[in-house]
């Protein structure tokens, strides 16, 4: 079993990319969801309000992160903290009370243009602490903007039984990236990662989080920014529904690393431990 893909999504529910490698630190991968779309409030907004969220290309350099909207000239926006830049309150699901760096007013102007709403960019700064909002997260472990998580892994056997299942319904197939996973596992039978506690990838150790129960992102063609109907969700509906939230439907394991800092490959081995 090898890792065959790794994926940053550097701004919550914009457009993400393919990686060769990644260096890991205490949040997560470097560079994933480090930035965050707020409405006026400073509650985050996502696809599943603004689905052409999706078509918002970005980019990271040593220093920038580059903001591409289709038809429109791309921004870059400094990675680094500011301590000049204003601190805004936002909130991510439960998390409340969140310190984030306001990346000032040409990112929401561009933002706020392309997607019809009143929004803002924000990004981690000195001030922002947010420990993984789960009861099976250790003390001192921490995620960025993610949903709950810091990492989410898909198997290639996985996706390929769930487009068989489509493909059996009359359905078409479907690509990883309405899954938005961060890593792909090559070479595990289907829905290995389900049963994997622990796992090491090259020299970096993973714990579960738990299943990733799946919502209407998973109906967004990346592609297009257009809701496709009702697939995945009606097939998943019929064979991995969480036995005890039942009106969760699971495809994908969330993971967090127990090894705070490092490089993944793709091409890394994965042992079971």
């Amino acid at each position: 079993m090898r890792l065959s893909g790794l994926f940053l999504y550097p701004v919550k529910s914009l457009g993400g990319f393919s990686v060769t490698s990644a260096k890991l630190d205490s949040h997560g991968l470097v560079g994933d969801r480090r930035f965050l779309v707020i409405d006026e409030s400073g509650r985050f907004l996502t696809q599943r309000t603004l689905p052409r969220m999706a078509l918002i290309a970005t980019a990271l350099d040593a220093t920038h992160l580059t903001l591409s909207p289709p038809q429109s000239t791309s921004l870059r926006v400094p990675l680094a903290s500011d301590s000049a830049a204003q601190n805004r309150t936002v909130s991510v699901w439960k998390s409340e009370n969140l310190l984030a760096e306001d990346c000032g007013e040409a990112p929401a102007a561009l933002l706020s243009a392309f997607l019809g709403a009143r929004c803002r960019l924000v990004r981690l700064g000195q001030t922002f602490h947010r420990p993984i909002p789960k009861a099976n997260a250790h003390p001192g472990e921490t995620v960025t903007f993610a949903d709950a998580y810091p990492m989410l892994v898909i198997g290639e056997s996985s996706l390929a039984d769930l487009n068989n299942r489509l493909i059996e319904r009359g359905a078409e197939a479907l690509p990883m990236d309405r899954f938005r996973p961060n890593l792909i596992i090559s070479d595990a039978p289907a829905y290995a990662e389900d049963t994997w506690l622990r796992f090491r990838l090259g020299d970096i150790i993973f714990r579960a989080g738990g299943p990733c129960a799946r919502c209407t992102v998973t109906t967004i063609d990346q592609a297009s920014g257009q809701l496709d109907g009702p697939e995945p969700l009606e097939t998943l509906a019929t064979y991995r529904r969480d036995p005890v939230q039942f009106t969760s439907l699971n495809f994908g394991q969330n993971l967090i690393h127990e090894t705070k800092s490092g490089v993944l490959r793709v091409g890394d081995t994965l042992s079971v431990l």
